[in-house]
């Protein structure tokens, strides 16, 4: 095509530029002759010469016309094949794809398996992702299978059992336990040892299980999967069902002297595959693979590709081991894809793989439609996959936290209030990346907060050098504005000693309790800062937090060490980094003991004229309302979570440590910072609502009976607060 389109131009450049040349010969021959023949005689020999000249001309340009036309007609022609070749290719691939759509469809409860292989705080949120786009097709019970590390196994273990899906089972295989099968391979993909465990599931997975669909991390459903699963049928003597590679890789056409790894054709990608788990056992799976893999090891020496080097070049040797599957299965956009030759209408897609480096970045002329049906799975609310399909026995027992909120009188006034304490919120824990090991007498900084308080971390950060455990509740939505903004922030990303713990946004009110819990469960070190996030912690806390706790003995006794609370009302503020500089801004009027013009009895317990004076810690009684920031051991009592929103969230706590006979002991030489902010929403709600306020009353009132229960003749003196 490109040597037919070459002549014609070559065609086009001689019949312009001949004439052109000729008249300009002609020209310049004109001139002598008219200085030659000066006679009427020479003239009319040049009238002559000229007009056989002219005469020559029209010969070779009607030569050349008719030679353009060929060539023109040839290349019409041409065209017209290639694009019935196309029209034909294109009802090809629909034909076939029909063709497999006719299998008969599965029974509405038969379970579909699914493995995938996950390893890392990051990869979760991939999960998340591609688990969101399966649960908005599906009509069909799931099983996930997942081979993960111990981080991705706790975080995705806790998701699945705060999100409560109906429907769904997973279960767990440890990496850890066939990393030996294959860490002899030298593999130079970004995703290392992980990216070959998919060689090794049928020896991980459990024995019954006969076939399994197997996905990457990376993929975003357009369709049911039970679509998917009932391809097993056409499989026939196969042992794996695979589309085929959408690039040139394997033909060794990315660059000069490219030596891929063996495959047939153009090889199959493994994003998406159809396993009969049954008949690669009986094959001898294991012993095959790794035979193959020795071999072109030999030469190739390490694996480009990871786990799909090896599986293509197992089926170059034993290609009756293989179906291939309709290309829509596996839409590929990697660097170098040519997947749109694939499909004629996007509508037709089934899986897109994002099997690029690039993700969202690649390029491809439908990349606005791929993005936008990743972005819409990504900031889903998950909560409405909660949803009940069907009633296929799968799940027999009824969710108990939906048992428990129907055993609330539906006529209680405060049955929102009630309902909230029973919630138990979908929670992704380690959102980002954490790699910290605790050292001796360590102390993190526990907090919790919502999407407006999320310009304070970098400036605690800068305070607070420490690990510190954040619950954040947001949506689905903020949950990626938040990703969006650490990972942009130099501050935060140097930072791998930071919990990050998404609980997600349900109900009416804000659960400070239920976040704090959250925090303070998933704090890895022996002793915990409670805090709040509007607060700054005086330069070197961390340090002296540490020493405090140990020189208190703090493993054997039961001591709440206090940190003095104070706050500004300038925005614009220069942080005290000694009590000399405090007690200089306190005197100026800079600086107030906090909420000591509107709460004052919320921190009256601490004594602050002893506190300006004091070199020592000094012990100090529980008080009415009483509720300072304390450093504690992490084994104390989880704050209680009726109390939602504004009021006695963190009073109640403090009670119960009184309770359980803590010693409050305010530390001589600490101190931290209330900065400004606009007041919350559940602030608002508490002075604007009187049945809001009646509930907290009566919420009160249950929890002080419900200590003196607990605690007998000494919580007696509870029953008095107001």
């Amino acid at each position: 095509m490109i040597r037919l389109k070459r002549n014609i131009l070559m065609f086009l450049v001689v019949f312009g530029a001949f004439p052109v040349l000729a008249l300009v010969y002609l020209a310049f021959n004109t001139d002598g002759a008219v200085s030659e023949f000066s006679s009427e005689e020479g003239l009319g020999r040049l009238e002559a010469k000229l007009a056989s000249k002219i005469r020559e001309l029209e010969k070779q340009n009607q030569y050349l016309q008719k030679k353009l036309s060929k060539s023109r007609n040839q290349y019409l022609n041409m065209q017209m094949v290639v694009g019935l070749q196309n029209e034909s290719a294109s009802r090809s691939n629909r034909s076939r794809l029909d063709c497999f759509n006719q299998q008969p469809d599965i029974p509405k409860c038969e379970v579909i398996h699914v493995a995938t292989v996950c390893a890392g705080h990051n990869a979760t949120r991939d999960v998340v992702t591609l688990m969101k786009s399966v649960l908005f097709y599906r009509k069909n019970p799931l099983h996930f299978h997942f081979i993960a590390d111990l981080a991705a196994q706790d975080i995705l273990d806790k998701l699945f059992k705060t999100w409560r899906l109906n429907e769904m089972e997973w279960s767990f295989y440890p990496a850890d336990s066939v990393t030996q099968d294959i860490e002899w391979i030298p593999n130079k993909h970004y995703s290392g040892i992980y990216g070959l465990m998919k060689l090794v599931l049928p020896k991980i997975l459990p024995e019954y299980l006969q076939k399994v669909i197997v996905l990457d991390t990376d993929i975003t459903f357009a369709s049911d999967i039970a679509e998917l699963w009932k391809l097993f049928a056409v499989l026939a003597n196969a042992a794996l069902g695979l589309v085929e590679n959408q690039s040139d890789w394997y033909l060794g056409k990315i660059w000069k002297n490219h030596q891929p790894w063996p495959a047939l054709g153009r090889g199959f990608n493994t994003g998406v595959m159809l396993m009969n788990l049954k008949m690669l056992r009986d094959l001898d799976w294991m012993t095959l693979w790794r035979q193959v893999a020795e071999k072109e090891l030999m030469t190739m020496l390490a694996t480009s590709l990871a786990d799909q080097d090896i599986i293509n070049s197992v089926l170059k040797q034993n290609a009756q081991l293989v179906k291939t599957l309709p290309c829509q299965w596996n839409v590929q956009l990697s660097d170098n894809t040519r997947s749109e030759h694939c499909y004629s209408e996007v509508t037709d897609l089934k899986i897109i793989h994002w099997n690029s480096p690039k993700k969202l970045k690649v390029k491809n002329k439908h990349i606005e439609y791929f993005r936008n049906l990743y972005l819409t799975f990504l900031e889903y609310d998950g909560n409405l996959l909660r949803r009940e399909l069907f009633g296929c026995g799968m799940t027999n027992a009824m969710d108990p936290v939906q048992e428990q909120i129907n055993k609330i009188h539906e006529d209680d006034e405060c049955y929102d209030f009630r309902r909230e304490r029973i919630i138990e919120h979908r929670t992704h824990l380690y959102y980002l990346d954490y790699r910290y090991k605790p050292v001796d007498w360590d102390v993190t900084l526990v907090a919790q907060l919502s999407m407006d308080r999320l310009q304070m971390l970098e400036t605690i950060c800068k305070h607070w050098e420490g690990p510190i455990s954040l619950a954040l509740y947001m949506s689905d939505a903020e949950a990626q504005q938040f990703l969006r903004y650490a990972q942009g922030s130099e501050t935060l990303m140097n930072r791998k000693n930071i919990g990050y713990h998404v609980v997600y946004k349900d109900g009416q009110y804000y659960p400070v309790n239920y976040l704090r819990n959250v925090a303070l469960e998933n704090a890895q070190t022996e002793f915990m800062f409670l805090s709040d996030i509007d607060f700054l912690p005086m330069y070197g806390l961390y340090e002296y937090l540490k020493k405090a706790v140990n020189m208190m003995d703090m493993r054997s006794q039961k001591k709440a060490l206090v940190v003095p609370a104070f706050e500004t009302q300038r925005y614009r503020f220069s942080f005290p980094t000694t009590k000399a500089e405090l007690l200089s801004l306190l005197d100026s009027g800079e600086l107030y003991t906090f909420r000591y013009h509107v709460w004052a009895k919320g921190h009256a317990a601490t004594n602050y004229e002893k506190w300006r004076n004091a070199t020592e810690p000094y012990t100090v009684k529980w008080e009415q309302d009483f509720e300072p920031y304390v450093a504690v051991s992490k084994n104390i009592p989880q704050f209680d979570q009726r109390f939602v929103g504004f009021g006695w969230n963190k009073v109640s706590h403090i009670m119960q440590l009184d309770a359980e006979r803590y010693e409050y002991v305010v530390l001589p030489n600490a101190f931290m910072i209330h900065m400004p902010h606009a007041p919350s929403f559940d602030i608002a709600k508490f002075r604007s609502s009187s049945l809001y306020r009646r509930c907290l009353k009566t919420l009160k009132a249950e929890f002080q009976r419900d200590l003196s229960q607990k605690y007998g003749i000494k919580a007696l003196k509870y029953l008095s607060v107001d």
